[in-house]
Formats: C-alpha cells, sequence, structure tokens
C-alpha cells in the first residue's frame, strides 16, 4: 500500500470514529459514570473527575444561583462564608451541536397579550449568553454535555472583587480546582453542584495575607445551585418579591 493510500485510510477510519462517537447515544456515554438522578440528571465520571448533565425542554427557565459555602474569612474584602451570589432567571437553547445558557433581558419587557409585540420588544434589547455548551451525545430529545468547566468557573466573580478591593490579581488555577462530589446533591426541583476552586495570584493585599496561608493561592467553596421555580400570579413579579423568592428558595436547598 501506497503512503498516500495509507494516510487516507487512516483519515477514512478517523472520520468514521468521530461519526460513531457523534451519534452515541447517553445510555451508552454514560455507562461507566454515576449517575446522580433529579431535576437536571448528572453523571460523574470519576476517571476523569468531569461532571456531566442532562438536558431537556429546551426554552423552560429556571434559578441559576451561586454561593460561597467556605469564604476568605475577611470582612474587609466581604467575601465570607454564606454568601449569596447573582440570582438570575435562565433557559437552556439549542442551536445544532451547541447549547447555550441564555440569560433573557427582563429589565425591557412588553406588558402585553400580543405575542408579536412582546417579540419585538425582546429582540430590541440584548440578552446575554452566559455559557455554550457542546453536545457529546442525545436520546428522545435529551442531549448530554460536559458541565465541568461551566461548574469550575469564577460564577461569584471573586477575581473581580479581589481586584477591586486592591488584593491582588488572581486567576482560577485549574489544576488545583475540582468538583467536590461530597456536597454536590440532586433533588427532584433542585440540582446543586459544590465545588473547590483555587485562585492564585500575585502581590496579594494586606488582608488577604491576614487570612490565607499561602497568600498566592487561595481556596475557596462554591455551590452551584440550578432551582425550578413557579409563581402564582405572573412569571416575573415585582424585583422585591423575586429576591424574596430567591431567598427562600435558596434557604431551603442548603438546609434540607
Amino acid at each position: 500500500m501506497k503512503p498516500y493510500e495509507s494516510f487516507m485510510k487512516k483519515i477514512g477510519i478517523l472520520i468514521l470514529l468521530s461519526s460513531l462517537a457523534l451519534c452515541q447515544s447517553i445510555s451508552e456515554k454514560t455507562k461507566d459514570m454515576k449517575k446522580l438522578p433529579g431535576y437536571f440528571n448528572m453523571y460523574w465520571d470519576d476517571s476523569t473527575g468531569k461532571l456531566w448533565i442532562e438536558i431537556k425542554n429546551f426554552g423552560s427557565e429556571f434559578l441559576y444561583v451561586n454561593s460561597l459555602t467556605a469564604g476568605v474569612g475577611s470582612n474587609d474584602i466581604g467575601l465570607d462564608r454564606g454568601q449569596l451570589g447573582d440570582q438570575r432567571i435562565v433557559s437552556f437553547k439549542r442551536y445544532g451541536p451547541k447549547v447555550l445558557l441564555i440569560q433573557p433581558n427582563y429589565s425591557y419587557r412588553a406588558n402585553t397579550l400580543d405575542k408579536k409585540e412582546k417579540e419585538s420588544v425582546a429582540d430590541g434589547f440584548a440578552r446575554s449568553a452566559l455559557w455554550g455548551f457542546k453536545v457529546e451525545a442525545e436520546q428522545s430529545g435529551k442531549v448530554l454535555v460536559d458541565a465541568t468547566q461551566f461548574f469550575l468557573q469564577d460564577s461569584h466573580g471573586i477575581i473581580d472583587r479581589l481586584k477591586s478591593r486592591k488584593m491582588g490579581n488572581y486567576k482560577v488555577d485549574n489544576s488545583r480546582s475540582t468538583i467536590n462530589m461530597p456536597g454536590t446533591m440532586n433533588f427532584k426541583k433542585n440540582t446543586n453542584v459544590e465545588t473547590i476552586i483555587t485562585y492564585v495570584g500575585m502581590s496579594p493585599g494586606k488582608f488577604v495575607r491576614q487570612v490565607t496561608p499561602s497568600p498566592k493561592a487561595i481556596t475557596v467553596r462554591l455551590i452551584m445551585l440550578l432551582l425550578n421555580y413557579q409563581t402564582r400570579t405572573t412569571r416575573l413579579e415585582s424585583m422585591i418579591q423575586e429576591q424574596v423568592f430567591i431567598l427562600y428558595l435558596f434557604k431551603i436547598t442548603l438546609f434540607r
């Protein structure tokens, strides 16, 4: 066999294998993983340290909340244990091989029953795509995505907080960050994922040096919650009512 023909044969085999991988079902992909059934079914791969989530009901809204379960320890920095972070209403949208986590812009919305008018207002203002996922397997209208890096991101804005307090320039070190499975749980109406995140940086500030054993490496625990929600009146009530409702759900989840 000529070198060119051998090379082309290898390319063909790689393309075939890639096609088979794309057609893989969720049950096949996750057969050696630990399943955590719940609001969003999760699958833990202990051999790779990856956490996968199963997505269905695209377009259905839910709450996306984060909090510090173990903070930095300095009131002056303002990153205390139990601190509630951003609370967002979001939904998953599929676009071919990708799934985007979309936050709609409810600061501008039409108070009307006219569908076209609502769409016109929605199209007039930007939305936010908070994360993008690659579809790795699918089955019966459901898709499987690797959500590891999504959960290991700086969801609480710790990098910006440290910088604004002049406590140093830090970044997430993936080699020292991981999903914390003992703190990761799944329930019928909420999915909770706890992570151990390490931030590394230079020139740590005074308050960081006071509370961190090695100030160039700050390790905290974060929890990210995906929560089902229902309201008895409109989908989105006033901002005050929304905040109270989120806090109520959050307390239920933590002290369940």
